[in-house]
């Protein structure tokens, strides 16, 4: 029997706990140089392709990424270990002077913007920066807290989940479409502040990811050499 109630409470917590992982409004100002010089049509094109990479991320992770990990024999806390250090290191490029010097080198000197872009579209625009370890963590979780062995609400809960990462890659294209606007009207010097302050905030999430992970291998090795009973 259809449970209206059940869809609506999964795909409020599955957008309340993926929207912090993939902060679309913070991302957007992360990622906007990168379309620093692109007419609109082609702005437009590009973000679609993001939204449309990171739905797929999820979905993926969502329905196959449980069994993936185990025929690889990763785990969870590795994920979050190496997601974060990649997390990590993007946000800290852009914290670098001369690494945002050569992105703004490139963006005025480079005539086929569009073409320059497109080997960055997947990663690591759409990974690490849109979804990342932290988005995958988020959706292992809540598909083990959606497992049921009645097929029917298996269901229900899955099609919760996807309902709320639709939402979320909505989010991603709107604000990555809007993001130059909001940047122009604060300014060159303000967009550089605010560019720093979320390259900061995008180093400390990939620092909080990892140190997750090492948090979760030390329990596991806690376990592993002392086991309860």
């Amino acid at each position: 029997m259809f449970n209206f109630y059940t869809l609506i409470h999964f795909t409020f917590a599955g957008f309340i706990a993926l929207f912090p992982v993939i902060n679309p409004i913070g991302t957007a100002f992360i990622v906007s140089p990168y379309f620093s010089g692109l007419n609109k049509q082609d702005r437009i094109s590009a973000v679609k392709r993001i939204a449309l990479y990171a739905f797929s991320i999820c979905l993926f992770t969502l329905l196959t990424g449980h069994w993936i990990l185990e025929l690889f024999g990763v785990t969870i806390p590795i994920i979050q270990l190496a997601g974060g250090t990649m997390i990590c290191k993007t946000g800290w490029d852009f914290l670098s002077p001369s690494k945002q010097n050569n992105i703004d080198k490139t963006i005025n000197e480079n005539e086929d913007l569009s073409h320059q872009l497109e080997s960055k579209l997947f990663y690591p625009i759409t990974f690490p920066l849109t979804t990342g370890a932290g988005t995958i963590s988020v959706l292992f979780t809540l598909s083990a807290h959606g497992a049921s062995k009645n097929i029917s609400q298996y269901i229900i809960n899955t099609s919760a989940i996807l309902i709320a990462v639709i939402a979320m890659c909505f989010l991603v294209f709107i604000c990555y479409i809007n993001a130059n606007r909001l940047i122009k009207y604060l300014g060159s010097e303000r967009e550089k502040i605010i560019n720093n302050i979320m390259a900061f905030l995008i180093f400390c999430v990939g620092l909080q990811i990892a140190v997750e992970g090492i948090t979760q291998l030390v329990l596991q090795i806690s376990r592993t050499l002392h086991p309860i009973g």
